[in-house]
């Protein structure tokens, strides 16, 4: 679980019996600064990152509690280091909930955080943001800060002020991470929005993965924009996967395409491609250079390449039963599941992080998987979502989230879209398949 406060502390708990993690032993991940420093920012994307690799986390606002127990916020005096009211509140949920609010800033309260992880057998990972940009400061408090429940009634001006006085209140006691002091502990420093990072004993596979994660992600103004390839001649005769051309319309579509592209003038744009026909086809029409990555084909649907589901239900009938049963989880014969597409496409989300203006032009599966992951979508959900033929979403990242746009560029395609079916009985389908087996199988 993730333990969240806006103001300094962050920490996620994180079941890592799956496969990704090599232990047993749950990981706090535990941020560390200043108010107003993109330990939110942080939180919310770590979090939304593993659960997309499969590594169940969640968080918990400790604002939230605090504002549950005052009810009404008065202004920043509740975050003095003498206001003990204040201190006994936030020591209230420590002792209650098992969660570490307040500040965290101080060397001692992380001791605290340390004793419990101890004594409940969690390792420790800990992620400050430090941050003396002062635009940077003041562009966090107007998009994110002011927003907060905190401030529902207070005119602009007075919330800043009441707000940039609150941080005053964390600085005359903020100890942060120190080389020297805390040379046994594991942490990334993470120095204005990413310009330096200092990382110190890196123990694990997840804490590694978290490194790498953070060292990637960046703030600057950006869309990425996604689309599937036009319609192809497979898609007009209902079968699924295979490597055929684009129909007339899909050819169509490549043309409107390249028109719309050209029409948002977009600074510096990147186009990313598979290697597949059909979506090579449609970036060469926007003539421009493009990229091809093995990772973005679509998933590999095994012995069921080319076929119809129609035909898949008629000599797989239980392995089309088991893959509505669990979408997410169902691999092919001798092919992929959406949970092998998801680990395929990590090194491209990695390099979306990165970039800033892109567009990718791909397949069905892999836009699902790729829009899971900056919607915040489980992996129930992520099998489902709706990416209609010849339309571009527009993504651009926000505070806390991802906004989209979707604009069909009107051509007429096929539907390739199946709704999630009703509860499949199994037992009734693995009993029919069994009496359908000649005897010497």
């Amino acid at each position: 679980y993730l333990y969240m406060s806006p103001f300094c502390l962050f920490i996620f708990f994180i079941s890592c019996f799956l496969s990704v993690c090599m232990t047993n032993c749950p990981t706090l991940i535990v941020t560390v600064g200043l108010p107003a420093r993109g330990k939110t920012y942080i939180s919310k994307k770590l979090t939304r990152y593993l659960n997309w690799i499969g590594v169940p986390t969640k968080e918990f606002n400790v604002g939230q509690y605090r504002r549950e127990c005052l009810k009404i916020y008065k202004n920043f005096e509740f975050f003095r280091p003498d206001n003990e009211e204040g201190l006994k509140i936030r020591n209230w949920y420590v002792l209650t909930h098992q969660v570490f609010d307040a500040t965290n800033t101080t060397r001692e309260r992380r001791s605290m955080i340390l004793r419990f992880s101890e004594q409940n057998g969690y390792k420790v990972f800990f992620v400050e943001s430090v941050c003396e940009d002062p635009e940077v400061i003041a562009q966090n408090i107007q998009q994110v800060k002011l927003g907060s429940p905190d401030y529902i009634d207070c005119n602009t001006e007075e919330a800043i002020q009441d707000f940039m006085k609150r941080i005053k209140c964390y600085e005359s006691s903020y100890q942060p991470l120190d080389e020297i002091l805390d040379r046994e502990l594991s942490y990334i420093k993470v120095m204005d929005v990413g310009r330096q990072y200092l990382v110190n004993r890196v123990l694990d596979h997840i804490q590694s993965r978290i490194v790498y994660y953070l060292m990637n992600i960046h703030i600057t103004p950006r869309s990425i924009y996604l689309c599937r390839h036009g319609e192809s001649e497979l898609n007009i005769r209902g079968r699924i996967g295979g490597d055929s051309g684009l129909s007339t319309r899909g050819k169509e579509f490549a043309l409107c395409l390249g028109k719309f592209i050209q029409e948002q003038n977009i600074k510096d744009l990147k186009v990313w491609t598979s290697q597949m026909k059909r979506t090579i086809q449609t970036a060469e029409a926007l003539g421009v250079q493009y990229e091809q990555w093995k990772a973005l084909n679509e998933i590999d649907a095994g012995v069921c390449e080319e076929m119809m589901y129609e035909e898949i239900q008629e000599h797989y009938p239980l392995e089309f039963a088991l893959r509505d049963q669990d979408k997410y989880r169902y691999r092919y014969p001798k092919g992929e599941s959406y949970e092998d597409l998801v680990q395929r496409l990590e090194p491209v989300i990695m390099e979306l992080e990165r970039q800033e203006n892109i567009l990718v032009i791909c397949h069905q599966a892999v836009m699902r998987c790729l829009l899971a992951y900056f919607l915040d979508k489980s992996a129930d959900e992520l099998p489902y979502l709706k990416c209609p033929l010849h339309t571009v979403l527009k993504l651009t990242p926000v505070a806390y989230g991802c906004k989209v746009e979707s604009i069909y560029l009107n051509v007429e395609a096929v539907n390739t879209h199946r709704d999630k079916p009703e509860n499949v009985d199994i037992c009734r389908l693995a009993e029919e398949a069994l009496l359908t087996v000649p005897a010497h199988q």
